[in-house]
């Protein structure tokens, strides 16, 4: 039997526009809730099409702001995946949300609509570091919207971004600290990055914002890794902490190179030894469901190279890092024909990678050398 499939589903709105965020996300005075309902339904039944007899063990619904999505959607897109898949007996059903208070107000109805999991945009619990992130939320709205979620859902996770312009060490150790006595089982912990075509990229250009260098960030990240792991959510990928069993497993589902259906807009997908990508612009999308009964924009062949880097990229952000004869079962490929082994050699030789039969993964020391290790073991040609 072919292996599950993860879903996920892109919902594009948001309440405002984040200076840092580069992700698919627009802001409309209205949206009609029933017409898009209608559109996601519909490219999930083009994707079911394509993928018969493949269960579902996760559902993700990102964004965007999905938490603003009417729980009555979020009831009919699990119903119809479940209708045309069958959702494994344990699915993992996570569902993105901002810490307003008016989003909270639906926990209690998405849970009911089957969301088993939520992942909370804090991003910080200082009010000053909140306007500078332009969220729309104070730090009391992210502790209580923290504290419903862990009444109404079963796994909790919250994100927040550290390595800000003039943050010490110890102001994010305290604010690790204050972030773990929550309890959660799962935090994503990012720092931040300048990404191109943001307004923080506008006024880095400008020498307006100067976030910390090398060398500060790497003492931000080497003592995020001492306090989750001292606090039992060791990091099991670059920037995601997890008690052991409550990883996020659609995520994961990623990281290990799974199929993976993409609806909505701008959604990614993987399956069928092909790349998909919808249209991202939220009117393009609803045009184009209604010209194709599909929101497809690039559907393409990846060649067995493609996929084998793919794979490679995403599985050695692992802690676990990737399995090789996994890859080559999915590539058709042999491993000397994407992996450089005199690279890894060395490598594993200067502690920044470890390897033992088919197991390859980068170490705690090599982790902030991601890039340069990829650049020299990956064979992209």
């Amino acid at each position: 039997m072919a292996e599950p499939l993860a879903l996920y589903v892109h919902w594009p709105f948001c309440v405002s526009k984040c200076p840092y965020c580069d992700f698919n996300s627009h802001v409309r005075e209205s949206v009609d809730q029933a017409a898009w309902r209608a559109a996601l339904l519909a490219d999930l039944r083009h994707e079911a099409a394509l993928l018969p007899d493949r269960p579902v063990s996760s559902i993700f619904f990102g964004g965007g702001t999905p938490s603003l999505m009417p729980p009555e959607t979020v009831a009919a897109v699990i119903a119809a995946a479940d209708e045309a898949w069958g959702l494994a007996s344990d699915c993992e059903i996570t569902l993105e949300a901002n810490p307003n208070s008016v989003e909270v107000a639906n926990f209690a109805a998405l849970a009911s609509a089957g969301v088993n999991r939520v992942s909370i945009g804090a991003q910080s619990f200082d009010a000053e570091i909140l306007h500078f992130l332009g969220r729309a939320h104070s730090g009391d709205e992210a502790r209580r919207a923290i504290a419903a979620a862990q009444d109404h859902f079963a796994r909790v996770s919250f994100d927040l971004i550290y390595a800000r312009p003039g943050q010490t060490l110890g102001q994010w150790e305290a604010e690790l600290n204050d972030a773990l006595a929550f309890g959660t089982g799962h935090l994503s912990l990012y720092q931040l990055t300048i990404e191109p075509g943001t307004r923080f990229a506008t006024l880095a250009a400008k020498g307006d914002l100067v976030i910390p260098d090398g060398d500060t960030a790497a003492d931000l990240f080497d003592a995020t890794q001492a306090i989750t792991r001292a606090a039992g959510l060791p990091r099991y990928e670059v920037s995601n902490h997890a008690r052991p069993g409550d990883e996020s497993r659609h995520n994961l589902t990623y990281w290990r190179y799974g199929d993976y259906a993409g609806i909505g807009p701008g959604a990614h997908g993987r399956r069928l030894c092909q790349a998909t990508e919808r249209h991202k612009k939220p009117e393009n999308f609803t045009a184009a469901v209604t010209r194709n009964g599909h929101g497809l924009k690039v559907e393409t062949d990846l060649p067995a190279h493609e996929r084998a880097t793919e794979a490679m990229l995403m599985g050695l952000r692992l802690t676990e890092g990737i399995d090789l004869a996994r890859i080559e079962a999915r590539s058709g490929l042999q491993r000397e024909a994407f992996i450089d082994g005199g690279a890894v050699a060395r490598l594993v030789e200067q502690g920044l990678m470890r390897g033992g039969g088919d197991r390859l993964a980068v170490t705690d020391d090599g982790i902030l050398l991601l890039d340069s290790i990829l650049s020299e073991v990956v064979r992209t040609g």
